[in-house]
């Protein structure tokens, strides 16, 4: 009953998950847009910096933009910030479901570090308050006043806090860990900062006052970081289905490629929105292209090289490796504490299911160490390779 509700529990949580990230990225991309896609001309109202007309839905709409606050404060204000609270609230929520309940499955590899669970939570915690102190610290410093010096420097500390996190969780929590510290950035900016400037601004406004122009420049800034680190850490939230980035030996500079990559896109599409043309928006295709490639061909990569077999690997062999590491999950009568029912369906009871499993077995447990979960049972380097070496010779019986 346990394990059927932590799995209802994981499954709802996620579900809730995806809808306000959908919510927040939606919103956060149509005001980025809107900011770019504003026009100015000679009849605006007194204090308006920009308007966009578009279509949509049969209707059309009109928008304007006040850099401070217009002249009096309208009856209805909408704000956009429970998307925000509510796919932060979501996502720890899940990470404390699937990472912290089921801590010695997925967030502690005793071959990277011998910690307790209770130990690993506090450090897992202790890191998102951590980030967004230092980031925030980072913002609030001159260095607010030169943009690509303060994106430099976060991009320095975000791939060294990846690094920090494949030296203590496991390679699938590290890289979560990363994700889950933007997005608490990101949210930080959100409640932290920017709905208190509006708020702000607000009550001057409603005092009959004349707002300081600092409040929205300062809320204008963290939207953009937002929206520069938004692909990155979608990225880093779908990656866990994907062991050959976070499974791999240099799984930080994976990170540092994934970055780069999404930040250079929505550059892109903020300049093509913000009506530039020419060299402006010409370079970031090609220079994305050679980064995925480079990225594609790091996670082939395996910095200690393959380990040599050098004699031959029987079905009978792998599946006395595959017996002993794997299948206290992979059963259909699973003896792991942790399953109720073998992970995805897959089974290793036979030879037969096992080969079936084949190209699995290689994504999870020999291009990289995603599996067994946590490495829990010690499975070896050895042991991988002699399974590498069945599965490229075809899985041979004899």
């Amino acid at each position: 009953m346990e394990t059927l509700l932590h799995e209802w529990l994981s499954l709802l949580f996620r579900w809730l998950h995806v809808i306000t990230g959908i919510a927040w990225i939606g919103s956060s991309f149509y005001f980025m847009w809107l900011d770019q896609s504003l026009r100015k001309h000679a009849n605006l109202p007194a204090g308006a910096h920009g308007e966009s007309w578009s279509v949509h839905g049969g209707g059309f709409y009109h928008v304007q933009k006040y850099l401070v606050a217009p002249e009096r404060m309208p009856e209805e204000l909408h704000w956009f910030k429970w998307e925000s609270y509510m796919t932060w609230v979501s996502g720890f929520s899940l990470m404390a479901i699937v990472y912290y309940w089921g801590a010695e499955s997925y967030l502690i590899d005793r071959s990277v570090m011998d910690i307790s669970a209770g130990t690993a939570i506090l450090i897992s915690i202790g890191s998102l308050g951590l980030g967004w102190g230092f980031y925030d610290l980072l913002c609030r410093s001159p260095l607010r006043d030169h943009s690509t010096v303060l994106f430099v420097i976060l991009f320095a500390a975000i791939v060294a806090s990846a690094y920090g996190f494949s030296l203590v969780f496991s390679g699938r929590a590290a890289f979560v860990h990363v994700g889950a510290m933007v997005a608490t950035m990101m949210s930080g900016n959100v409640f932290m900062v920017i709905i208190p400037n509006q708020k702000k601004v607000v009550a001057v406004l409603k005092a009959g006052g004349e707002p300081d122009p600092v409040y929205g420049k300062i809320a204008k800034l963290r939207s953009s970081h937002n929206n520069y680190l938004t692909l990155p850490v979608l990225f880093m939230m779908i990656s866990n289905h994907y062991p050959m980035t976070f499974g791999h030996d240099w799984n930080w500079l994976i990170v540092a490629f994934v970055l780069a990559i999404g930040a250079i896109i929505r550059d892109f599409f903020n300049s093509h929105n913000a009506g530039m043309t020419g060299p402006a928006i010409q370079w970031q295709w090609p220079v994305v292209a050679v980064l995925m490639a480079g990225l594609v061909t790091l996670s082939a990569w395996k910095p200690g090289g393959e380990i040599q077999v050098d004699d031959d690997v029987y079905s009978s062999d792998a599946f006395a490796i595959v017996q002993t590491h794997c299948a206290a999950c992979h059963s259909a009568t699973p003896t792991s504490e942790d399953f109720d029912e073998a992970p995805g369906g897959v089974m290793f009871d036979t030879t037969d299911m096992m080969k079936r499993s084949g190209a699995r077995i290689m994504a999870q447990a020999v291009l990289s160490e995603a599996m067994p979960l946590g490495n829990m049972t010690g499975m070896t380097d050895d042991e991988r390779a002699q399974l590498g070496a069945w599965i490229r010779a075809g899985m041979p019986d004899e």
